[in-house]
């Protein structure tokens, strides 16, 4: 009976982590609509294929054009006395616009101007590098990863500077040339000459996963996914090295045989889970009051309910499974090999020695190809001033939406901008439904008009809304920021 009761009085007096900022409007004076001209600029970024097909390897000569066509298509960015531009490694781009408070630290937004190779893949409704305009929506590679966001950006300080606004916060605009093959020679020599020129900063927004739909389990309405952190990544070949035989006197066990045994056990004793602590259970809170009563009740209690939602998270697939271990994909060949993401719980000698652990076989010979660890854990709800102000931004434009923050499981460039802040953060400011989510470096990759023109304005009142101190906020209900 006891244990009822704090069940009962936790779910109905468990804090809501949501916010109420007042909404951007069409009727605003400072809303961006989706003109003609801004979705034609999109369209054309996209008809620059821009492809990255490993380090080192990519169009040169397309980055040079959308270098160009990026000068040429905001005037007043480009010549503001405000802004400087530089070019960095050849193909990227880093962008300042000076703030008249040298006390406040500046901010930077980040996105990238590679994009992934198309495919031969049957079913594009649309040129993939058209950028053309159909049925609501803007086609191509690109438009979500990430050309929307670099562009959407500029759109936003073209149109804040056009009305003279002059900042109080430095901010900086660093778009990478190869994000998507690690970004060694972009967003790593961006960092490196920031890092040489002493900047430290307030806070690093950069692409990350979207406001979804119909995505989270318990809860009606759409949830923005702030990530917090990403997984790191290891990648493990698996061999076995057996003496040959004779056909008349055969080995008792082949290399394959016992090369797809150990596939078996690891198959079948995942990483330990980890959900009920960190990111995962942030996200849990932050939604527990918006949820169908039996999650709420779940997620009011996690001091009694984590192993069941452990349990239960372990069960699915995709994302939500993500977030609870580390995820393994095999790719058996004559030798095995383990793409390992690794929990930000986690660090890569726990996933080697579980690896161990589990096979329980010396023939098996593991060797570490490549691993990145996982990034820090910035810090989120209200102990985080940056957090809670690209909060404030998204439910802005997203205002029949809630936020929380999340683990990315993939990488992005942000694993270069480490030692620069603390507030490293990654999201995109478009709707994804589950149905959406093979677009990304698949085919039929599109943005709607209405989730464009919610990019512009998300970055414009973002940009606003950080032009001024940050500070730390009391926890007081139904109290818009």
């Amino acid at each position: 009976m006891c244990v009822l009761v704090i069940v009962v009085v936790r779910t109905v007096t468990f804090p809501s982590y949501q916010t109420r900022p007042p909404p951007c409007n069409v009727t605003d004076q400072d809303f961006i609509p989706a003109t003609k001209d801004r979705l034609d600029r999109l369209g054309r970024a996209v008809t620059f294929r821009t492809i990255s097909y490993e380090p080192g390897r990519g169009t040169p000569e397309e980055l040079l054009k959308f270098i160009d066509f990026i000068r040429d298509s905001f005037p007043v960015v480009h010549s503001s006395p405000l802004v400087t531009r530089e070019v960095v490694g050849n193909f990227s781009l880093l962008y300042r616009v000076k703030g008249s408070d040298r006390s406040l630290k500046p901010g930077l937004l980040a996105a990238h101007l590679d994009v992934v190779p198309v495919t031969e893949e049957p079913g594009w409704d649309a040129e993939p590098f058209s950028g053309q305009q159909k049925d609501g929506f803007v086609y191509g590679r690109g438009t979500l990863d990430c050309k929307h966001n670099v562009m959407g950006q500029l759109e936003a300080l073209e149109f804040h500077l056009k009305r003279g606004h002059r900042p109080k916060r430095t901010l900086y605009l660093a778009y990478g040339h190869d994000e998507e093959v690690t970004g060694q020679y972009g967003a790593k020599r961006i960092a490196k000459l920031l890092e040489d020129r002493g900047v430290k900063l307030e806070f690093l927004l950069d692409e990350g996963f979207a406001v979804t739909k119909d995505y989270v389990q318990g809860v009606a309405k759409k949830v923005a996914l702030l990530s917090v952190t990403e997984k790191g990544s290891l990648t493990v070949k698996f061999s076995v090295r057996m003496k040959g035989g004779h056909g008349s006197m055969p080995e008792k066990e082949s290399a394959i045989g016992i090369l797809s045994q150990a596939v078996t056990k690891l198959e079948r004793n995942p990483q330990l889970n980890l959900w009920g602590s960190g990111p995962g259970r942030d996200f849990a809170e932050h939604l527990a009051t918006e949820m169908s009563l039996p999650h709420r009740v779940m997620t009011s209690n996690l001091w009694l309910f984590t192993p069941v939602i452990r349990w239960l998270l372990a069960q699915k697939a995709g994302y939500m499974n993500s977030m609870v271990h580390d995820s393994d994909c095999f790719r058996s060949e004559a030798v095995a090999i383990v793409d390992h993401r690794v929990h930000p719980k986690q660090t890569i000698q726990d996933v080697l020695d579980h690896n161990v652990k589990v096979i329980k076989d010396p023939r098996v010979k593991m060797e570490v190809l490549k691993s990145l660890v996982p990034a820090p854990i910035s810090p989120s709800g209200l102990e985080s001033p940056a957090y809670m102000v690209i909060q404030e931004s998204i439910l802005q434009v997203y205002p029949d939406s809630l936020v929380a923050p999340f683990v990315l499981s993939g990488n992005t460039d942000t694993r270069h901008y480490w030692n620069l802040t603390s507030a490293i953060y990654r999201f995109s400011p478009n709707v994804m439904t589950p149905e959406d989510f093979p677009r990304l470096h698949g085919v039929n990759e599109r943005i709607s008009i209405e989730d464009y023109e919610r990019t512009m304005n998300f970055y414009f009142h973002l940009m606003r809304n950080v032009d001024k101190p940050l500070v730390v906020r009391r926890h007081e209900h139904d109290v818009d920021l």
